[in-house]
């Protein structure tokens, strides 16, 4: 098994242990507050590239870097093509 390269072995043993003792549910939990912390840093490069757009257009920008520029026009037709 691949371990951290940020981290010692024994540190990554640990966080491994605390893992896999777990419910199903609390791992669900954590994976998805990490995407929403994915997604907020994500936005918040975009605004720091682009001082001028505001939440909206920083959100369409994650959303074209998420879904890649075809899929973003199938699903949003009339949305800004905003560069993130």
């Amino acid at each position: 098994m691949a371990t951290s390269r940020d981290t010692t072995a024994d540190a990554d043993a640990v966080q491994l242990e605390v893992y896999r003792r777990m419910s199903s549910a609390q791992r669900t939990a954590i994976g998805n507050q990490m995407a929403i912390d994915a997604r907020k840093t994500i936005v918040a490069g975009i605004r720091a590239r682009h001082p001028e757009y505001d939440e909206a257009a920083a959100r369409w920008g994650l959303f074209r870097l998420l879904y890649g520029d075809e899929l973003f026009k199938r699903a949003w037709p009339n949305a800004p093509l905003i560069e993130p």
